[in-house]
Order: C-alpha cells, then sequence, then structure tokens
C-alpha cells in the first residue's frame, strides 16, 4: 500500500439547518464489511432517524467508492459526503450523515449543503493524517566519530530514536522509507564511510496534515 490520508481518529459532529440536525459519523473503515457494521450501528442508534446517508472510499487509490442518498432526493446526499472525502484525499474511512427532520423544507441546494458543510467540518474536527511508511535503520560507527554523526542527525530531519554505547556506539533511526537511499548517501557522507547500515522492519506512522 502506498502512503495515504486518512482521519486523524473516529468523530462525531453535529448542525442544526432550519430544525433540521444533521450528526455526521466518521470512522476509519479498511473493508467493506467493516462499512456495513459500521452503517448498521449508526442505524441502531438513529433508528428513529429520517435518512443515514452515507460514503466511503476504500482501498489504494480509493478503488472501492460508494455513495447512498437513503432516501433523500437522488444526488443531494451521498455524493456531496463522498466529494468532501475525495477533496480530502482521503482513504479507507467511512461517513454517515444521520438526519432528523425538523419540519422545514431545505431543498435540493439546501439538502446538499446541508449534508457537505456537515462532512467537511466533522473531517475538521478530528483533523487529517498521513500514514507514511518507515523503515527502522541501525547505524553503528566508533566513538571517535560517534560526536560528529550524532550532531549531523540532530541538525537533520531524520528521526534519531537512541544511542546505545557498547563498545561502538549504535545509533537507531526510523526513516521515511522513500527516503532510505539519501538517508545511507548521507551517513557514508558523514561518517567518510566509516559506518556499519543495517535495515531493520517497516512500520506505518502517522503524521499530521495542516487542514
Amino acid at each position: 500500500m502506498k502512503n495515504h490520508r486518512t482521519i486523524k481518529e473516529d468523530t462525531v459532529y453535529e448542525s442544526t439547518v432550519k430544525k433540521s440536525r444533521f450528526i455526521c459519523s466518521l470512522k476509519r473503515t479498511e473493508t467493506e464489511e467493516e462499512v456495513l457494521q459500521f452503517l448498521e450501528s449508526v442505524r441502531k442508534e438513529h433508528t428513529k432517524a429520517n435518512h443515514n446517508c452515507s460514503a466511503y472510499l476504500i482501498g489504494e487509490n480509493n478503488r472501492i467508492q460508494r455513495a447512498s442518498d437513503d432516501g433523500e432526493p437522488s444526488g443531494t446526499a451521498g455524493v456531496p459526503i463522498l466529494e468532501v472525502l475525495k477533496k480530502n484525499e482521503l482513504q479507507n474511512v467511512t461517513a454517515v450523515v444521520t438526519r432528523y427532520f425538523g419540519g422545514i423544507k431545505l431543498g435540493a441546494g439546501g439538502l446538499i449543503r446541508a449534508y457537505g458543510k456537515a462532512t467537511s467540518e466533522a473531517v475538521k474536527q478530528t483533523g487529517i493524517v498521513e500514514k507514511r511508511l518507515h523503515q527502522f535503520i541501525s547505524i553503528t560507527v566508533s566513538y571517535h566519530i560517534s560526536g560528529k554523526l550524532q550532531n549531523a542527525l540532530h541538525q537533520s530531519d531524520y528521526r534519531l530514536e537512541s544511542v546505545d554505547y557498547t563498545d561502538q556506539v549504535i545509533f537507531e533511526c526510523i526513516i521515511d522509507a522513500e527516503k532510505k537511499d539519501a538517508f545511507s548517501r548521507d551517513i557514508i557522507e558523514w561518517t567518510s564511510d566509516q559506518a556499519v547500515i543495517e535495515y531493520g522492519d517497516h512500520a506505518w506512522l502517522e503524521v499530521p496534515v495542516e487542514m
């Protein structure tokens, strides 16, 4: 899977438009089975609601995209919700906007704005993170060049996790996988090619995205 954006955490946002309540529930979902379970849980929680409209994006490059108006006029609910998710470049996310009708009709344009805004505000409330593939890398050097290497790492954008002192000095780093080659070149340069570089496991880390 490639680096991708998703919501920081599951959230619920509520707004009122002309006495109608719009409640947007956002959840991370990686399979359609998880989506269906989430949709069912929202419906059970809001059994007296007039509509539970939804949209979701699943898989790499959002290969699965679905939207549901759940009884609202065609194109006034599910599509606006989906467009907000796509505009924010999210992946593996489901949004359900529950509506309790307040007695005042909003018209097609009003519905599109209400469903879109509820979703947009929910995304803004929770925030967005980018899940980036990282790699653990160990660099072993002798004591006489460890100080120079540590200074270089501190002044760089690389993430130094720990330093272990044995008969030699071991620097444990977590590096953006896409920067692996550049990192290796920098280590060779900073140590005059006197370091032993060992590549470890990969891990997905979440980096906040400014909105």
